[in-house]
């Protein structure tokens, strides 16, 4: 399957690393131009563009916290102005939050909640005020199995995700048929917010016991956006494809 998204601008939102990094390089090595978004990550993000610039593609970095929305508007005239037109949105930025439910702080809830799940409004908002004069465009939101799953100690985690799967099949169904929207819900994959910095050695074990024995490599995710962003997907409406090695099956 060829998949050639030459004359497209993305914009993949955390993509200074894990998984958004992937999605923006295997969407620039498609063709599309990308407009890699970060938060205060100034180094990685330029890691990223060089990368892609160095094989031929084309980039820019653009710093924005995407739970403000000032910042997104922002981000996204400076996108429209130095790539053109966004055509391709990919909602990516995440944070994990591991702790007993019962020692959550409020700040520490809505603070996972804003970049889990306000940051896909806000951004989806932003981009479809272009997309739908235009009359296309495709949205991808990633989420994760955990939103079906629940996992105790990541319930701020897992309930913002939930929230990204129920925003992505309400949005699918309010702006079908014009505009594709679906989503991602990844199973364990090897990025920064699997390592023992941030989860704890028994939770890691559990998120590798699943038939796949190991976890995803973020490419492989990334796969699967290149395909959601791409025409092969037109009959693609408010579904949510889990790369998951067999944590869930669906």
């Amino acid at each position: 399957m060829r998949i050639d998204l030459s004359g497209q601008v993305a914009c993949i939102t955390g993509a200074a690393t894990g998984i958004g990094r992937a999605i923006a390089e295997a969407l620039a090595a498609s063709g599309a131009c990308v407009a890699v978004n970060h938060f205060g990550q100034d180094a990685l993000a330029a890691s990223v563009v060089e990368g892609v610039r160095s094989r031929g593609g084309q980039a820019q970095a653009f710093d924005a916290d995407v739970t403000d929305s000032g910042a997104v508007i922002d981000m996204v005239a400076q996108i429209e102005s130095g790539l053109g037109l966004i055509d391709i949105l990919v909602n990516n930025a995440g944070i994990l939050l591991e702790k007993p439910f019962l020692e959550i702080a409020e700040a520490e809830w809505d603070r996972v909640i804003a970049v889990d799940l306000k940051s896909v409004f806000l951004c989806s908002q932003a981009a479809l005020r272009r997309m739908v004069p235009r009359g296309r465009g495709a949205i991808i939101n990633i989420a994760s199995e955990l939103a079906y799953l629940g996992r105790a100690e990541f319930t701020a985690y897992c309930a913002a995700k939930a929230g990204v799967v129920g925003l992505t099949k309400s949005l699918a169904r309010e702006f079908a048929p014009a505009i594709r929207i679906n989503g991602i819900a990844p199973g364990p994959t090897e990025t920064a917010m699997l390592s023992l910095d941030l989860i704890s050695p028994e939770w890691r074990a559990k998120e590798l016991a699943i038939p796949a024995a190991r976890a995803a490599y973020p490419e492989e995710i990334a796969a699967t956006a290149v395909f959601l962003a791409s025409d092969h997907a037109r009959f693609y409406c408010g579904q949510m494809l889990s790369p998951n090695g067999g944590a869930l099956m669906l």
